[in-house]
Order: C-alpha cells, then structure tokens, then sequence
C-alpha cells in the first residue's frame, strides 16, 4: 500500500511538472524579452516563426511522459494492458490523423480531437493527457508535420484529454453525448487560440494586432481578440463543428466499446 501510495504521489508530481513546463512554454515570450530577441535575429517573418527552446521543450515533455509510464505501469493505477491499450488508440488515432492530411477537410476539421475526448472521458484524466500528447508526436512523425509548433500542439492536445477526464459523469447516455459535443466544439476553439501563442508574441509588425513589451494585460487581450478573429477564428469554427458532430455520431458506440473493456480489466479512473 505504501508502494502505491507513493507511486500515485510520484506520478501526480509528474503530472504537475508536465503542466507547469507546458504554461511555461506557452508564457516563456511574455517573460523572457532574452527570447524574442533570438527570435528576431533569425530573421524569422512568417506565421510559423523559429523558436530556440522547441527543441528543450519537446525533450522535456517526452522524458516527462516517458517517467510517467514508468512509474504507472508498475502501480496499479495502469496495468500493462492499459499501456498497451494507450498505444493502440494512439496509433489508430494518428492514422487518423494522416487521412486528414491526405484528404483535408473544410476548415480546421481534424478527426483525432474526439478519440482524445472520449478515451480522457472514459479512461480519466491522466490516460488522457498521454493519449493527446502521444497521439500529437506519433502523427507529427507519420505526416512529416515535425517542426518547432510540435511541442506545443502536443501539450494542447493533452490538456484536451486531461479535461475531458475532469467532466462529470452523467447517467443519461443523451447527457453525456451533449457534453461530450459541447465540450469538442469548446476545445476546438480553444486549441487555436492556445497554440497561437506559440507565435504570436514574435509578430511584432507594429500593427494593433501584434504583441510589444510593457503592454498591460487588457490591452494585451485587447489585440490577441483582434489578431484571433482575424485570422483563426473561422477555421477553429470549423474544427469544433467537426469536433461535435463527430461525437454526436460516433460518440455513444465508442464510449461503450471503451467502457467495456474499462471494466474487463478493472481499470481504475484518476
């Protein structure tokens, strides 16, 4: 008991420090002026700048993750069988992940985002940070999408999965559909205008619209509502439409299928 106790307290650390280093990421422009600056010496105008800390903040998520297994799949809050359960719906999910590449569809429709929700939905919030944050690098690889905006796609899409753990659990399967394709619509909005701060801060064209140092925290806001209704907001429309009617008809199928083999290897929700 003592063993577990401290492996679930381990593990909870880890998932802290998980979280803290992704805001850290995300925050890293906004307090490091050292960084933008680097940033400026490249060179780099485009929508996608260079970040030299992508490299470190991708390293550290992956040891992060990585320790996390470890120390799970020796408790009994994760069983090996779930581990390898993780890896199947990773693998399926990045497959997915390669049709859309092939064949894009409208907007920022994605199909991996309701696998993410619904397996964090069932399995509970840890399962579903590393179900987000692997199924972003496993399909980065497949579809060649590696680049410096990976780190911070990946932390975005396990917070998908860690908060879909988090809601509540509705008896009324009708309930639970309907938050499920609420909260998909909700986090596909979301996913743009977090990971836009991965660039935003270095587009410093002098526009109402860019970020510059010293500005107060309203105005702040101020122009990143400009810059995200101008520029991302229609094609985050997109993906949570494709989000909600994704899981509107798929959604009850899947959480059974999920549920049952949940309960057949006694797979313990945290």
């Amino acid at each position: 008991m003592l063993q577990t106790t401290t492996q679930r307290t381990l593990s909870t650390l880890l998932y802290l420090v998980a979280g803290l280093t992704g805001l850290l990421a995300f925050a890293a422009p906004f307090l490091t002026p050292h960084l933008l600056n680097l940033v400026q010496q490249t060179g780099a105008t485009s929508p996608t700048p260079y970040r030299p800390d992508a490299p470190l903040v991708t390293s550290l998520l992956l040891l992060l993750s990585l320790a996390v297994l470890l120390v799970e799949v020796q408790g009994q809050a994760v069983s090996a069988k779930i581990v390898a359960a993780l890896g199947v719906l990773v693998a399926v999910t990045a497959v997915l992940r390669f049709i859309e590449v092939a064949i894009p569809g409208p907007g920022g429709l994605s199909p991996i985002f309701a696998p993410i929700i619904l397996a964090g939905f069932v399995f509970g919030a840890r399962f579903g940070f590393l179900m987000g944050t692997m199924t972003l690098l496993v399909s980065a690889l497949i579809t060649g999408g590696v680049g410096p905006w990976l780190p911070y796609q990946m932390f975005a899409a396990g917070w998908v999965g860690l908060t879909a753990g988090w809601l509540p659990k509705p008896r009324s399967p009708k309930v639970q559909i309907t938050l499920l394709a609420s909260f998909g619509f909700l986090w596909g909005l979301l996913f743009g205008a977090i990971l836009n701060l991965y660039f935003w801060p270095f587009l410093n064209d002098g526009s109402l619209q860019s970020w510059q140092p010293g500005l107060s925290l309203a105005a702040t806001l101020g122009r990143y509502a400009s810059f995200y209704a101008a520029t991302s907001l229609l094609w985050d429309i997109g993906r949570g439409l494709g989000n909600a009617v994704l899981i509107l008809a798929l959604g009850y199928p899947a959480i059974q299928v999920l549920v049952r083999f949940r309960d057949r290897f006694q797979f313990r929700r945290n």
